[in-house]
């Protein structure tokens, strides 16, 4: 039985010391506050790779309009 630290580790033929290289790497150039959200996106893009070669496609759930903000009070007639 293969474990997942097995699978983690032959991960494109790199080692864990490999790896850890790599998130350092990351981490010095785009910094811990972007990583999050570079990892949503990333995770993002591979859903929809997936969705899009399923052979059934799924219906689309129909997108909610972004809620406008408050807009700002009407001027006076004469103030500027």
């Amino acid at each position: 039985m293969v474990t997942t630290t097995a699978v983690y580790a032959a991960f494109m033929g790199m080692g864990p010391t490999e790896l850890i290289v790599i998130l350092v790497i990351l981490l010095v150039l785009f910094g811990g506050s972007k990583l999050p959200g570079l990892a949503k996106g990333l995770g993002q893009s591979i859903k929809e790779f997936k969705k899009s070669t399923k052979d059934d496609p799924e219906p689309e759930k129909p997108i909610e309009p972004a809620k406008k903000e408050a807009e700002p009070a009407a001027k006076a007639p004469g103030a500027h």
